[in-house]
């Protein structure tokens, strides 16, 4: 049985990745992980806030009281030329790197086009594998339009590519108005992978103590249908790699997203409910049914539904929606 798969251009020696989450903070996890069968890890993100809050106080500290002394800038690197970001981060990467024998990729979060870019240059230094641009972008602006938007995501892609040869997988949302052309700008600007689909965690209201507030729900085996559709669209009319994540829960929802077209899949609610061992469970599994099915390979699943292979296409349009809405009838009651 041969289940290895091909991601971002890395061998892996299956469809099984960890992904970004608390769970890929320490390397005692990353190891339990590898042990268990995860063929890739990804780190916990590196957010922009964190690197421009970094760069901020260092430029303070370095400029204050300069006002009253100018010649002491003369003492003081520019803030462009002084290392800066979290240097944790960068060291997290190298221990990585030296504690598992699978693909390493770091995880930078940003909204917007600016020096923090930069930083992923210094995660390639630290031996980072690969790169996932995690773009967590709410526009609020009225005055923001659609394609501004758009814009927005291809230049932070270009940003980072301009300055690592690491592949780039861009984990987004599937909040476009049309996602199948904002797939193929991102694979056109360079992307090696897209990861279908980032989830916003919205936020919600106390009505004891009458604030906003915000909490972390772990997705269902439902959240899988949203990445399956678009997977199985996209898949063969981009060159991008394809990952699957959120309600990955089984070696059943990892069956059906391969069929549908992804390279891998990314685990992190099962596993924080489960355990990171849980990873075996669902690889034992994968094997049970493709044996009694006759597969031989993860290439063969690979793909055999998507929309281009589908018997019917249309399953994944609006003329399955209408089916399904016109054909329902409750059940009878009793």
């Amino acid at each position: 049985m041969d289940l290895t798969t091909t991601y971002l251009g890395l061998t892996l020696r299956n469809p099984l990745v960890l992904s970004a989450s608390p769970l890929s903070e320490n390397t005692d996890n990353l190891k339990r992980a590898q042990d268990a069968g995860a063929a890739a890890v990804v780190l916990h993100s590196l957010f922009e806030e964190q690197l421009r809050r970094e760069s901020e106080e260092l430029d303070y500290h370095m400029s204050h009281g300069t006002e009253s002394f100018a010649e002491a800038l003369s003492y003081f690197p520019e803030p462009a030329e002084y290392r800066l970001g979290p240097e944790d981060y960068l060291e997290h990467i190298a221990k990585a790197k030296a504690a598992v024998n699978i693909p390493v990729i770091a995880s930078l979060n940003g909204a917007s086009v600016g020096g923090w870019t930069e930083y992923a240059r210094k995660c390639q230094e630290a031996g980072a594998d690969a790169l996932e641009l995690n773009i967590y972008y709410i526009p609020t602006r009225l005055e923001l339009t659609a394609a501004e938007v758009e814009q927005t995501y291809i230049d932070i892609l270009k940003a980072v590519k301009g300055v690592v040869t690491l592949p780039v997988a861009v984990k987004l949302s599937p909040f476009f108005s049309s996602m199948g052309n904002m797939a193929r700008r991102l694979d056109q600007a360079g992307a090696n992978g897209l990861v279908l689909f980032n989830r916003f965690y919205q936020p919600d209201i106390n009505l004891d103590t009458l604030e906003v507030e915000h909490s972390v729900l772990l997705s269902t085996p439902q959240a899988r249908r949203l990445p399956l559709r678009w997977i199985a669209v996209l898949y063969g009319r981009i060159r991008a790699d394809l990952a699957a994540t959120s309600g990955i829960h089984n070696a059943y929802d990892v069956l059906k997203v391969l069929m549908a077209g992804a390279s891998v899949t990314m685990l992190c609610s099962v596993l924080m409910k489960q355990g990171i061992d849980f990873l075996r469970v669902i690889e034992r599994e994968m094997r049970t049914w493709m044996e009694q099915h006759e597969y031989e390979s993860v290439q063969q699943l690979q793909g055999s539904l998507s929309q281009k292979n589908c018997p019917d296409p249309s399953a994944f349009e609006r003329a399955q929606y209408m089916r399904i809405l016109t054909s329902w009838r409750p059940p009878a009651s009793s």
